[in-house]
C-alpha cells in the first residue's frame, strides 16, 4: 500500500511577503524597546511627589515604642472632648540625588493625577543630601508647631510672651563684634521688638543710618548700636545687619505634639486648628472630617505649602469631605480639584475657624472664599 504518489508534485504554498512599511514598524517597535530598557539604568534629573500619611490631630499617633499617644496633648488647662477629623496632610518623596527614580517610574507617574514630576534640584538643593534636607525639615516641623501654638493660644486670649533672639552673626556682618549669639533684641530705636519682621522692618527704615538695639545678654539690659550694610536684591537695595534671628515664646501652660517621622512647615495651621478644638469647648468640626494645609505664624497669617495637589488626592482617600487650601496656594489648585472634595480658600486663621464654623453648623458654604 503506497503512502503517497510519486506521479504527483506538490507545489508548496508561496511564503508570505512582510511589506516594507511593516517591517518598518517593527524595527521602530524593536528600537523603542531597546531604547526605553536603556533608559530604565540611566541616571533622571526628577523625583516623585506622591501623597503621604493623614494624621489627625485630634486623634491618636503610635510611638517608636508603639505606644498609643494623643497627637496633641495640653497640660495646665481645661480640655474637651472633640468629634471628627482635622486632618493634616503631608507629601512623600519618591527618589533622591543618591537614588533617583527610574524613567519607567516617571513615565508611570506622569499619568498618574495624585502624583506629581519635579526636578530634582526643587527637593534637593545641589551639594544638600538626603540627611541635610531632614533635619532642615525636622528644625522647621518645630519651627511650625511653636508658631501654631502661639497662633493658637493669642487667639484664645492667652499672653503668649515672645522673645526675639540672635542664633548667629555673620562672618562679615555689620554687626559681627557688637551682637553676640543668645542676645535678646528687646527695642530698635526704641521700638518694641515683637517679632524678627519688626526688627526687619526698623533695619530698612534706617536706610544705612545707625541703629540703637537694646538687647538683653546674660540677664543684663544694655544699648548697642549697629550700622546696616547695603545689598541688592532683584535690583532693589535692601539693609542688613547680619544676623539670624530665631523666637523664642513663654506659653502659660503646655502644648505638646507628638508626630515621629514628619517634618516641614506645613502642618501649622492643622495643629492651630487642633490645639483650639482641644481646649473649647466648642465642637469645631461638628463631626465632619476636615483636612488642610498651611503654615502659620503667630500673628495668624496662614501661608502657602508645596506639593498641594498630592494633598488634596491625601484628603480624598482618607474620606474627608472639606479641604482647607492657603489662598496663595489657589494657582495650583484651580481645576485640579478631585471630584467630591469642597476646596475653601484660606488666608488667616480666623478664615479657617470661619470655615470651620460654617461646616459644622449647616451654614451656607456657598458664602466662604474658594480657589475660583
Amino acid at each position: 500500500m503506497a503512502l503517497f504518489d510519486e506521479n504527483v508534485s506538490v507545489t508548496p504554498a508561496p511564503r508570505r511577503v512582510i511589506s516594507r512599511r511593516t517591517r518598518l514598524g517593527l524595527w521602530a517597535l524593536v528600537v523603542a524597546l531597546l531604547a526605553l530598557l536603556a533608559m530604565s539604568f540611566l541616571p533622571t534629573a526628577y523625583v516623585i511627589q506622591l501623597p503621604g500619611p493623614v494624621y489627625n490631630t485630634l486623634g491618636t499617633v503610635s510611638t517608636s515604642d508603639g505606644e498609643e499617644v494623643p497627637l496633641i496633648e495640653v497640660s495646665g488647662a481645661q480640655t474637651y472632648p472633640t468629634t471628627g477629623a482635622l486632618d493634616l496632610l503631608t507629601v512623600q518623596i519618591a527618589g533622591s540625588r543618591e537614588r533617583p527614580p527610574s524613567w519607567f517610574d516617571l513615565a508611570v507617574a506622569w499619568f498618574d493625577p495624585a502624583r506629581a514630576v519635579v526636578p530634582i534640584e526643587t527637593v534637593f538643593p545641589d551639594g544638600q543630601t538626603s540627611e541635610q534636607r531632614s533635619e532642615e525639615s525636622a528644625a522647621l516641623m518645630t519651627d511650625s508647631q511653636e508658631e501654631a501654638t502661639a497662633a493658637a493660644l493669642s487667639e484664645l486670649g492667652y499672653d503668649v510672651g515672645v522673645q526675639i533672639t540672635v542664633f548667629s552673626v555673620g562672618e562679615d556682618a555689620p554687626a559681627r563684634g557688637i551682637l553676640e549669639e543668645g542676645d535678646v533684641v528687646l527695642r530698635a530705636d526704641e521700638e518694641p521688638v515683637t517679632d524678627a519682621a519688626a526688627l526687619r522692618d526698623s533695619v530698612q527704615q534706617s536706610a544705612g543710618a545707625p541703629l540703637t538695639l537694646d538687647i538683653l545678654r546674660d540677664g543684663e539690659e544694655t544699648t548697642v548700636e549697629v550700622t546696616p550694610a547695603p545689598t541688592t536684591v532683584d535690583g532693589q537695595t535692601v539693609w542688613l545687619i547680619g544676623v539670624t534671628l530665631i523666637t523664642d515664646y513663654d506659653f502659660p501652660i503646655d502644648v505638646t505634639i507628638q508626630l515621629n517621622n514628619v517634618g516641614g512647615p506645613s502642618a501649622g495651621m492643622m495643629f492651630a486648628l487642633g490645639i483650639m478644638d482641644t481646649l473649647t469647648p466648642e465642637d469645631l468640626t461638628g463631626g465632619q472630617s476636615i483636612a488642610g494645609t498651611g503654615t502659620i505664624t503667630a500673628d495668624g497669617t496662614v501661608g502657602p505649602i508645596g506639593g498641594v495637589q498630592q494633598k488634596m488626592w491625601g484628603a480624598v482617600r482618607a474620606d474627608a469631605d472639606y479641604f482647607l487650601a492657603p489662598a496663595a496656594n489657589c494657582p495650583d489648585v484651580v481645576g485640579e480639584i478631585p471630584g467630591g472634595l469642597q476646596v475653601f480658600s484660606i488666608a488667616t486663621l480666623d478664615d479657617a475657624l470661619t470655615a470651620l464654623d460654617a461646616i459644622s453648623t449647616g451654614g451656607d458654604l456657598s458664602q466662604l472664599p474658594t480657589c475660583g
